[in-house]
């Protein structure tokens, strides 16, 4: 398995826009959304996992996510998702690692994770910020870790 960090210059650019559209999670269409039409900041990256030139995994490290103008956290690891054959092998952890490694590469000290989900982000070093309202009136938690050196 290998991690890239990709921008829309990447050879798997595309062939991870057609991934993201057909995932079994609905943010998947939303962030080949953002792929097709470029909406990341020169700075922002997309993270894939590939196993034999297959995409099968992919998270992004960007400005802002899901909260409202008014919270100032950034930067944020988000749309992590791993296809279900390829789950139980650590590989969001891999990809997270990777953003993170980026995120230290670049000068951030703190990266920030939304999500629903209880127990996954915690193993990972993440602690809970809080539960706050997005911008799409839900309730999600937020997580923060505070980076160094990367242990792998």
């Amino acid at each position: 398995m290998q991690i890239y960090e990709i921008t829309n210059k990447h050879k798997y650019w595309n062939v991870t826009i057609e991934f993201a559209e057909n995932c079994s999670w609905k943010a998947g269409k939303f962030l080949a959304k953002l792929m097709k039409e470029n909406k990341f900041l020169g700075w922002e990256r997309v993270f894939i996992a590939c196993v034999e030139e297959k995409v099968i995994g992919y998270c992004t490290f960007a400005e802002k996510d899901e909260l409202p103008e008014q919270y100032d956290f950034s930067p944020f690891i988000g749309f992590v998702f791993v296809d279900e054959k390829y789950r139980g092998n650590r590989i969001s952890e891999k990809l997270i690692n990777a953003a993170i490694e980026y995120a230290i590469k670049i000068g951030y000290k703190k990266v920030y994770i939304m999500s629903g989900e209880h127990g996954l982000y915690e193993k990972y070093g993440f602690e809970k910020v809080g539960d706050f309202e997005t911008i799409y009136n839900t309730v999600d938690q937020l997580f923060v870790k505070t980076i160094g050196e990367v242990h792998k």
